[in-house]
């Protein structure tokens, strides 16, 4: 397989501009659903399905789908929602387990492979604008009996877990959709407390997806951890994660400032395996093809995406 076309594997890309078609054909990793592609079960079920025959390799179908404010299936559900995981936890283990049960046959019914869950960040800051109810809890230890929980279930059902927000979104005071958050502490509170969760799963979990958050403890500039080499490096080498690291959202504020194609090449050599982009529309396309061209020229590029690759396919090989 020709370097571009691996180098599409890293990408799961959303449907809006259009682009994913033509992306699947060029063997495109994977799609990501939200709200606006959902409008009743057949008609999902028919797009998702369009995706998988048009796919040159099996691509990952995903979403998020925690439960409470975040979750994409309003309009099929009709008033019906899920619980959010701190209120889910609160309910027991019991309770916990017969939700992710539910969710996970549901996105398995409608042939979703991958969901953007459990959200495992430790929720220390009680005026935390974007995580809150979606934690399970402020402490650490409660976080990880629930990841263990909720992951397995998902397993279980056929869906891969995917555990965010890595090194830990729990202390944010802003929403990183709109600015890029600074974590001001040390590496020691983080490993105490938000990096926890992260090390207990990192052994079984498939997938855990990188925040767009400034973190001092391990760059002296301002850089998201989502492109920082440091970040990356410690999740492989520090707690040895042997599966994808994947990007946030790459259209949230925090990290767009950085411009498409900048962000991206930044991404490969700090050792991300995967972005996801919500949309897929020319500047997108665009992005991957020119980085796609600067590769056949840059053994630190080409270097990366061929092991990116590899854990990959790795991973798609044993789940899909």
């Amino acid at each position: 397989m020709d370097l571009r076309k691996k180098l599409y594997q890293m990408f799961i890309l959303g449907t809006e501009g259009g682009g994913y078609k033509k992306a699947l054909e060029n063997n495109l990793g994977g799609i990501i659903f939200f709200t606006q592609d959902i409008q009743n079960t057949e008609q999902f079920k028919d797009l998702v399905q369009e995706c998988n025959n048009i796919a040159n390799t099996k691509p990952f179908l995903s979403m998020d789908q925690e439960g409470g404010r975040v979750e994409r299936t309003q309009n099929i559900h009709k008033g019906k929602k899920y619980l959010s995981a701190k209120y889910a936890y609160e309910k027991g283990l019991d309770f916990l387990a017969q939700q992710s049960d539910e969710i996970s046959k549901e996105l398995k019914y409608y042939g979703i492979n991958l969901n953007f869950a459990p959200c495992i960040d430790v929720n220390t800051n009680l005026n935390n604008p974007i995580i809150g109810e979606r934690s399970y809890s402020s402490n650490p230890d409660d976080v990880i009996k629930a990841e263990k929980v909720v992951s397995e279930v998902f397993r279980v059902n056929g869906i891969i877990p995917c555990a965010k927000h890595f090194p830990g979104h729990g202390e944010a005071n802003k929403d990183s959709h709109l600015t890029l958050p600074e974590i001001d502490l040390s590496l020691e509170e983080m490993e105490k407390t938000h990096i926890k969760p992260f090390e207990a799963c990192a052994n079984k979990i498939e997938m855990i997806m990188v925040a767009h958050l400034y973190c001092k403890c391990f760059d002296k500039h301002e850089l998201p951890a989502s492109l920082s080499c440091n970040v990356i490096s410690y999740l492989r080498n520090n707690i040895g994660f042997k599966g994808i690291i994947i990007s946030d959202d790459m259209i949230m504020k925090s990290v767009a400032k950085f411009g498409t194609i900048e962000a991206i090449d930044m991404g490969i050599r700090a050792g991300l395996n995967m972005f996801i982009y919500r949309n897929s529309d020319s500047e997108t396309i665009n992005a991957i093809e020119t980085i796609a061209k600067k590769a056949q020229n840059d053994l630190v590029l080409t270097k990366n995406i061929e092991n990116s690759f590899k854990v990959i396919m790795d991973v798609k090989s044993k789940k899909l």
